[in-house]
């Protein structure tokens, strides 16, 4: 991962690739921000105008490069990054600001070794923010491309021979005290977010004939050792030994057996628990209701709920929160062949109930359901399961916002607030009752799918059927961002994002602040 720096060191005299500052709009045009100062005056104080003249306005995640002055800055290169319109007096930018223009600059600066952010730093929040953006927009994923391209032969061009292919190596943000407590904290919290997140979207990108739950299960044990976390691991004997009918129905038509994975980390000074489960179908074929071409080719992402969670366990170990957190991660692959669950099937799930199979595609909620019960035999003070369960939801809310639904709105309103503040956009859904007939099954004690009308909040309401009386719960449909199949933007590459990490992060944080919700 990218290095980070705090720097006291000015814009103008700091030695770097480039320097990023920001540029916001203006009632009459571009305008410079804050931070960025000593760049405009070695431009003589025309940096604005210079930028609009190149056809910049300062809208969100713009970028625009131009090469320093003969005299006045030590880096060779100018880039601007657009923050939207300019704040009233007396305001600050929006962190979100902040990081997506971070995130922005330091994708566009890829293959550089280090580059100067010179953008507002007015608080600490701010510097959290254009810190983690920076850190989360310097990623890329290699590990697949050829031995040549890999080390950057193959992507060198230009006079300065950059490897193209490789993330920014060193961020410096300057403005900021590396000898200011809360500063400190701030760069090594966002180090350790940018990790996890990084972490989470290697395994989203990793190709289903490398990442299958056996595979997944052992990345977990390995992390385990290294960060002092505790690991339980029940193999195909063990899931039938207990009765896990759920995720293995969902895993018996594939040659890679199912996994229930437990990771978990306490802190000697916790009062509360958390307890995360993660959807981990290591590829969905949809089973013996096979996905049509067109709609399977990214499915080797459907356990970027397990990601999330995995990395969310990881990340609250690192940070040393007080709090108890436990991971749940129910890895399964969805594979049609003679073995494989049929419609029409009839499953006896980890809680004793029985559901009818009606679409193998909704398998899911099945290796959640398992999880989900498993989960509430350990009592903890809120339950939250991560997935990317429906099409529906991303139907209804887009592909970049999760759908939160809960048995409880307090809990919900909470973790919509957590996620708004990590800049993870989402958005509460209800959880009407009269869904739950469709459900109805004449054979069983309920049936994998209901009504087509809604399909995302009947998800969540089968899901409830798993929940222990009492126990809160809430359910992050992360169907839309898990995966960026469009264009990057901000901080969010293309492929796996990483999406639910930083809002289960942040999360753990209020629970240990003691300010669950």
């Amino acid at each position: 991962m990218s290095a980070l720096t705090l720097s006291t060191s000015s814009a103008a005299t700091l030695r770097a690739d480039a320097v990023v500052v920001g540029v916001a709009k203006g009632a009459k045009g571009p305008v410079v921000a804050p931070g960025g100062d000593g760049v405009d005056k070695a431009f003589g104080g025309k940096l604005a105008a210079t930028l609009e003249t190149l056809g910049a306005s300062g809208a969100e995640g713009e970028i625009t490069k131009l090469p320093a002055p003969a005299a006045g800055l030590k880096a060779p290169l100018v880039v601007a990054v657009g923050l939207g319109k300019a704040p009233e007096k007396k305001e600050s930018y929006e962190p979100e600001a902040l990081r997506a223009a971070a995130g922005a600059a330091a994708r566009a600066l890829a293959g550089s070794k280090k580059a100067a952010f010179a953008l507002p730093v007015e608080d600490t929040d701010a510097l959290a923010a254009i810190a983690e953006g920076a850190l989360l927009g310097a990623y890329s994923f290699t590990a697949y491309r050829g031995k040549e391209e890999a080390n950057g032969s193959a992507k060198k061009g230009g006079k300065n021979g950059k490897d193209t292919g490789a993330p920014l190596a060193e961020i410096a943000v300057v403005g900021a005290k590396p000898r200011d407590k809360e500063h400190k904290a701030a760069a090594e919290r966002a180090q350790v977010l940018a990790a996890e997140v990084h972490r989470a979207r290697d395994l989203i990108n990793t190709p289903a004939n490398d990442l299958n739950p056996k595979s997944f299960a052992a990345q977990a044990q390995a992390a385990a050792k290294e960060h002092g976390l505790k690991v339980e691991i029940l193999d195909e004997k063990a899931l039938a030994k207990g009765g896990y009918g759920g995720i293995l129905g969902v895993g018996t038509g594939s040659t890679q057996p199912p996994r229930l994975v437990r990771i978990g980390y306490t802190h000697p000074k916790a009062k509360q628990t958390v307890a995360l489960v993660g959807k981990g179908i290591t590829y969905d074929s949809g089973g013996i209701s096979l996905k049509p071409a067109g709609h399977n080719e990214t499915m080797k992402s459907d356990m970027s709920g397990a990601a999330a969670v995995f990395a969310a366990v990881v990340a609250a170990a690192r940070l040393g929160l007080k709090a108890n957190v436990t991971g749940w991660l129910a890895l399964a692959e969805n594979m049609p062949s003679g073995s494989a669950t049929r419609p029409g099937d009839v499953l006896t799930m980890y809680s004793g109930k029985t559901v009818e199979v009606l679409n193998t595609d909704a398998e899911g909620r099945l290796v959640l359901g398992d999880a989900l019960t498993r989960a509430c035999e350990e009592s903890p003070d809120a339950l939250v399961d991560v997935a990317t369960l429906t099409g529906a939801m991303v139907l209804a809310l887009g592909s970049r916002t999760f759908g939160i639904m809960s048995n409880d709105e307090a809990f919900r309103a909470s973790l919509h607030e957590v996620a708004e503040e990590a800049g993870e956009p989402a958005w509460p859904m209800p959880m009407p009752s009269h869904l739950r007939k469709g459900m109805d099954s004449t054979v069983a004690d309920i049936a994998n799918m209901g009504e087509r009308m809604g399909g995302g909040l009947v998800a969540g309401l089968f899901l409830k059927e798993f929940v222990a009386e009492g126990t809160t719960w809430a359910h992050l449909d992360i169907a839309g961002p898990a995966f960026n199949e469009s264009a990057p933007f901000g901080y969010t590459p293309k492929g796996g994002t990483g999406s639910a990490v930083r809002t289960l992060v942040g999360l753990v944080e209020r629970t240990a602040a003691g300010d669950l919700g």
